[in-house]
Formats: structure tokens, C-alpha cells, sequence
């Protein structure tokens, strides 16, 4: 038998993707023009705005992959565009970096409440910025690799890792892709305490920059949309004063499918 010729063997078409697409949305040209190199020097395709009616329109338009936002803006200020992001079906799980004045953590913080997933302080190197947008897009990918497909659950709180869906009840919540690895790493050990520095050590990951008010902002904001379904709590995500965090599975007080035991006359 004569053996095939390597150089005659067909292989499969590689699957080419096609490029993400940031939308950078600053009134500065000057700092638009310099990120816009640095993220088509990294591959990525590049939309810009100037303020922030174009940008909510591009965003509505072209569903980016992510969007670079900065805080002060004409005709719509930035706070204002991240807050319609994330209300609007098709934009809500879009990945967003503010960009914040290094003065003001107020506007950092209120910022990540509204479902920003990063911020970048002015002024900034457009290198780092470049890896915050690696980084951030990197958290929102679905982790191939991991061996865990199985749904999680605790209580009336669960997540569909391959779907990435979260629901409360039958109630589906819309969560940014840093609020759904919060959540997951909350309901695979419901009832356990983590620490701030274990949140942003195995949520957020190493090349997260952030600091302990940030990862309360991220819990705020999850907190608030899973009391708002239906079936939520305030209680579902409660704060361990001095320690950090934790998921408890029975909020209301009683464990699920069981009804609470009478008193006897």
C-alpha cells in the first residue's frame, strides 16, 4: 500500500471569524483617533461617536461587541447611554468600559450600579486601555473549555452556564457578563462567604483592576435586578459585614417545596 502524500492531503476549511467591533464613544477626537489605532492595530473593527445620541445609535445599529464610553458628553452624557444600554433588549448584554475622571469614584461607582463592567480613569495610556478591552472581552466569552455544563441553583435563583441565561422563579433577569460570573461563583457554594479578594480573584480574574468599592458596585447592581423578578429578595445576596459576600437559598425564610411548619394551640 502506497501511503497518501502529505502534500495532496485535503485538510478542512478553517473557520475565520470575523472581527469584534468596539464603538468608542469620546468628545475628544483627538483621544477617539489615537484608541481607534490602538484597538485596529489589535484587530478589532472600530466604530466611533462624539457624543452620545450617535452612540446609542450605532450601538442600536451595529451591536458591538463593546463599547468604550466616556462619562461626560454632549446632548447625552454617558451615565445617561449606559443606562439605556442596558434597559433595551438588544444592547443589554454588551459589555461597557467608562471612561471617569480620576477625581470623581462617584461617577466610577455609579457607573458600574448602571451595568458598566469596567472603567478606565482619564488620563489614560491607550495601551491599557487596549487591555482592558481584552480583558473585559475575555470575561464575557463563554469559557469552552470548562467541563461544567450543568445548570446552577440555589433557591428560586438559577443559571444556565451554556445558554447564559440567569432566572428568579420562572422570571428571566438580564445580567452584563460580570454579573453573571458573580452569580455563578455565588451559587456554586450557596451559603459560603467570599471575600472581596476571593470575588475578584476568581470572578473577575487577574487582570482586573479594580478596587473593594467595586466589587460592591458590581453586587449592588446584581442585588437590585434579582429583588426586582417576581420571585426575588432583597435578602438573595447578603453582605457579611467585615467579611464579604454571600448567596443565601432561603431568603424568605423557608427551604424550597417545603412550607413553613404551623404552630400547634
Amino acid at each position: 500500500m502506497i501511503a497518501a502524500n502529505p502534500s495532496q492531503t485535503v485538510l478542512p476549511p478553517q473557520t475565520i471569524l470575523p472581527p469584534q467591533t468596539i464603538l468608542i464613544v469620546d468628545d475628544d477626537p483627538n483621544v477617539v483617533e489615537l484608541t481607534r489605532l490602538y484597538l485596529e492595530r489589535d484587530g478589532y473593527q472600530v466604530l466611533t461617536a462624539l457624543d452620545g445620541a450617535r452612540a446609542l445609535t450605532l450601538a442600536r445599529e451595529e451591536r458591538p461587541s463593546l463599547v468604550v464610553l466616556d462619562i461626560m458628553l454632549p446632548r447625552i452624557n454617558g451615565l445617561d447611554v449606559c443606562r439605556t444600554l442596558r434597559r433595551e433588549p438588544g444592547t443589554q448584554a454588551v459589555p461597557i468600559i467608562m471612561l471617569t475622571a480620576r477625581a470623581d469614584e462617584e461617577d466610577r461607582l455609579a457607573g458600574l450600579e448602571l451595568g458598566a463592567d469596567d472603567y478606565v480613569t482619564k488620563p489614560f495610556s491607550p495601551r491599557e486601555l487596549a487591555a482592558r478591552v481584552r480583558a473585559v472581552l475575555r470575561r464575557a466569552a463563554p469559557d469552552h473549555a470548562a467541563p461544567e455544563t450543568a445548570p446552577l441553583s440555589a433557591g428560586p435563583v438559577a443559571l444556565d452556564l451554556q445558554a447564559r441565561r440567569a432566572t428568579v422563579g420562572d422570571s428571566p433577569v438580564r445580567l452584563t457578563p460580570t454579573e453573571f460570573r458573580l452569580l455563578a461563583l455565588l451559587l456554586r457554594q450557596p451559603g459560603r462567604t467570599f471575600t472581596r479578594d476571593e470575588i475578584i480573584d476568581r470572578a473577575l480574574g487577574d487582570d482586573f483592576d479594580g478596587f473593594d468599592r467595586t466589587v460592591d458596585a458590581h453586587i449592588s447592581a446584581l442585588r437590585r435586578k434579582l429583588s426586582a423578578a417576581p420571585d426575588g429578595s432583597a435578602k438573595l445576596i447578603e453582605t457579611v459585614y467585615g467579611s464579604g459576600y454571600r448567596l443565601n437559598p432561603t431568603p424568605n425564610g423557608k427551604e424550597p417545596g417545603k412550607e413553613p411548619r404551623k404552630e400547634r394551640r
